[in-house]
């Protein structure tokens, strides 16, 4: 039942997705395939060297993938029905109400004091890591509905289809021009929110840990911050922003607050 509710037609899995997001994957795609054809031109040309690296990209990404992958298997804890099955169910949940065929694999990994998660996949496979320290929110501090909506939103980006291997190479060379790949980052950030937000609303108070930490935030004002996304401009906020992969808190909690418009990009 909650995949007919969610997934029961394209129309609503568009509604989720950012509406930037195909325009700048397409645009950092282009990028990836204009280097790389220049790449391969001038090696034609003969002149070898440093633009043949460039066909080296595809190789790069799978092994960087694939020791990412591994690095969270070996230090890890996997999250399973009976090692944090609580949150082992938050996953199995985000990946029905997504429409999933296959539920992720999820870890808890050591943050070393960083409020971190993400998602990405080597293979066929697909995971999601919370770093310890945001993990203990929905644990030890007992805001499960905060950790409900950390694992939708990172479920929500492999729904989207961001850890794909050939989505990721697309568009690893727009990646390293500063504002450019960190674009597309954030508007995948908000269409990972709109997953998490259909997934669990209530969590999205949760999102307060980025500001304050995962002691404070619960004294925070989760509306204050998002009033100041009106407020609080200018071209060094922009800045700041533009050269960042997730959108500033304040647009970030706006967009979330009002939902009758998408979040900012820039």
């Amino acid at each position: 039942m909650a995949k007919r509710w969610l997934w029961g037609d394209r129309r609503r899995a568009r509604e989720l997705r950012h509406p930037w997001e195909n325009m700048l994957l397409g645009l950092c795609v282009s990028v990836t395939a204009l280097a790389v054809l220049g790449a391969v031109a001038r090696a034609y040309e003969g002149d070898g060297g440093r633009p043949l690296m460039l066909l080296a990209i595809p190789a790069f990404v799978f092994f960087a993938r694939g020791q990412l992958y591994a690095k969270q298997r070996v230090n890890g804890v996997l999250i399973t029905e009976t090692e944090f099955p609580e949150a082992h169910r938050m996953v199995a949940d985000a990946a029905r109400a997504f429409g999933m065929d296959k539920v992720p694999d999820a870890y808890v990994v050591l943050g070393n004091g960083q409020i971190n998660a993400f998602a990405s996949g080597h293979g066929f496979r697909r995971y999601v890591a919370v770093n310890s320290d945001l993990f203990e929110v929905g644990g030890r501090l007992a805001d499960a509905d905060a950790l409900r909506f950390v694992i939708g939103h990172e479920v929500g980006h492999i729904a989207a289809g961001h850890g794909s291997f050939w989505r990721q190479f697309g568009v690893s060379v727009a990646n390293v021009i500063p504002g450019i790949g960190a674009t597309l980052n954030r508007a995948q950030e908000y269409t990972a929110d709109n997953h998490a937000y259909r997934f669990c609303p209530e969590g999205m108070y949760g999102l307060r840990v980025l500001a304050a930490g995962k002691y404070l935030y619960p004294s925070v004002d989760f509306h204050a911050i998002a009033d100041r996304g009106n407020t609080d401009n200018g071209l060094f906020v922009m800045l700041v922003n533009f050269l960042s992969t997730h959108p500033v808190n304040t647009w970030r909690f706006q967009a979330l607050a009002d939902r009758s418009r998408p979040g900012r990009v820039f």
